[in-house]
């Protein structure tokens, strides 16, 4: 039958994920790229492969008996990838990458220019993305692999057909405004009881696992500003609104006029790279994980990393 991986990944996603707008998040499509693609598919093997259920949708019998067999064609596939790299004599092709706003503008940049200069024949395709979505679009295939973030205090949940390695490890500080702190260069969690914080919301990971480490402490952070975006909260704090956890990469982001303080605690997050273990031995993936490796040992002076899945 006429059909596309890309039909196939759409439907598989389906059984996942369980509506249209959260397959084409996961993808990179729009809603209506995915509806064409199951529609596509529908066309080329004459049956009905969804029905309508209130708002979501779901597989016919005939839509799982075709996604079962999609994943062991997508996987074939992907084997078949992996066998044509092998066989040629230098490390070419395309990879499709995710990453998250720090690493885009901290990391992705000498990666790139390393690629360019010890693997020319090797296209780097980049699609900036949430943070916690990165392992569920490595998983669905939306991309080959990603930069992503997990948190000791709250550790990403592993997905078997995930591989995830540590780049470094990064400690959090606490960044406050100017002066408000005058010749104090630690501070306990217990003490931030009276501050006010500004930190992403409490369902996203990074939002939790601080939380989770304030609980720890005996301290409930007052939240007063929830926001996600990095730059934004360190304009906050440079106006003298709040408290928040910064790192060294978060800092690198805009020069900002606040002060740094380091926390007693240790809380700290892991720069990762994740990607699929079937494309685990692909020359091209091998290689750039290489040079985000040695990206990472010049941005934290540190020894390489170890995997951590």
């Amino acid at each position: 039958m006429d059909w596309t991986s890309s039909q196939l990944r759409s439907l598989v996603e389906l059984t996942r994920r369980g509506t249209i707008t959260a397959v084409a998040h996961a993808l990179g499509y729009t809603p209506g790229g995915v509806s064409q693609q199951i529609a596509a598919l529908e066309k080329a093997t004459g049956m009905e492969l969804l029905c309508r259920v209130g708002r979501r949708v779901e597989l016919t019998d005939a839509g799982m008996t075709l996604a079962r067999h999609a994943e062991r064609i997508l996987a074939t596939e992907a084997e078949a990838v992996e066998a044509l790299e092998r066989s040629r004599n230098e490390i070419s092709g395309v990879l499709h990458v995710g990453l998250f706003a720090t690493a885009a503008a901290e990391i992705l940049p000498p990666a790139l220019q390393r690629v360019r200069t010890t693997h020319p024949g090797l296209a780097v395709h980049s699609r900036d993305m949430d943070v916690d979505e990165v392992y569920s679009a490595v998983a669905s295939g939306g991309v080959d692999l990603a930069l992503g973030l997990d948190y000791p205090d709250l550790p990403i949940p592993r997905d078997p057909a995930l591989r995830v390695t540590r780049l470094y490890r990064e400690r959090f500080s606490l960044a406050v405004p100017a002066g408000s702190m005058a010749g104090r260069t630690q501070i306990a969690l217990a003490e931030t009881q009276d501050l006010r914080w500004i930190l992403p919301t409490a369902d996203s990971y990074y939002g939790r696992a601080v939380r989770t480490a304030c609980r720890r402490a005996g301290v409930e952070p007052v939240v007063q500003h929830e926001v996600t975006d990095t730059a934004a909260t360190l304009a906050l704090v440079e106006a003298g609104i709040g408290v928040s956890t910064v790192t060294d990469l978060m800092l690198r982001l805009r020069a900002s006029r606040f002060d740094v303080v380091r926390l007693r605690e240790t809380i700290e997050r892991h720069i990762v790279v994740v990607f699929r273990a079937t494309a685990e031995h692909r020359p091209t993936v091998a290689a750039l994980i290489d040079v985000l490796r040695a990206v990472a040992v010049t941005r934290s002076g540190g020894p390489k990393a170890r995997p951590d899945a």
